[in-house]
């Protein structure tokens, strides 16, 4: 079966100097290997189809028969690299929380393993008879919560 980290190496080697950086890489028992990367600009099918290449380039295809699947992380499927965070720094997001409470709001900040979300929520202000909508920040921990993920709007 092949090494799931000589795959890794591989891509490492590849990604070296570009702007593109590594997501998942997923081997299955029937040896069907899934590398996806992404891009703060998105993912290009010509970067993917040169990826696919050089990795089919360091495997041997007479040592171990596979199947290959290169392509870009989903857009609107859960963040799983750190680097998915701040590419999506400004952007609305929704997040499930370890106690299955669903947030959604904007991704405020990111600093090592924690980040904010600002939600625009009712909130009691002292003199006022009624809540006030306001941005509210939660600080999370991307170990800690179930998914985050980007809000795609057509706005």
């Amino acid at each position: 079966m092949i090494d799931k980290n000589v795959v890794k190496k591989i891509v490492d080697e590849w990604l070296a100097g570009k702007d593109y950086f590594l997501v998942d890489v997923q081997l299955s028992p029937d040896s069907k290997i899934i590398v996806e990367i992404d891009h703060a600009d998105g993912v290009w099918i010509e970067d993917c189809v040169e990826l696919s290449r050089y990795i089919e380039d360091h495997l041997s295809r007479d040592e171990e028969d596979y199947e290959l699947e290169v392509g870009s992380a989903g857009l609107g499927q859960p963040f799983k690299v750190p680097q998915q965070y701040i590419n999506f720094i400004g952007k609305e997001v929704e997040v499930l929380d370890k106690d299955r409470k669903k947030v959604r709001g904007i991704l405020k900040s990111v600093h090592g393993n924690d980040f904010v979300v600002a939600v625009n929520e009712k909130v009691k202000v002292e003199g006022k008879k009624r809540p006030v909508m306001m941005d509210v920040d939660h600080s999370f921990k991307m170990d800690e919560v179930k998914y985050t993920k980007y809000i795609i709007s057509f706005k």
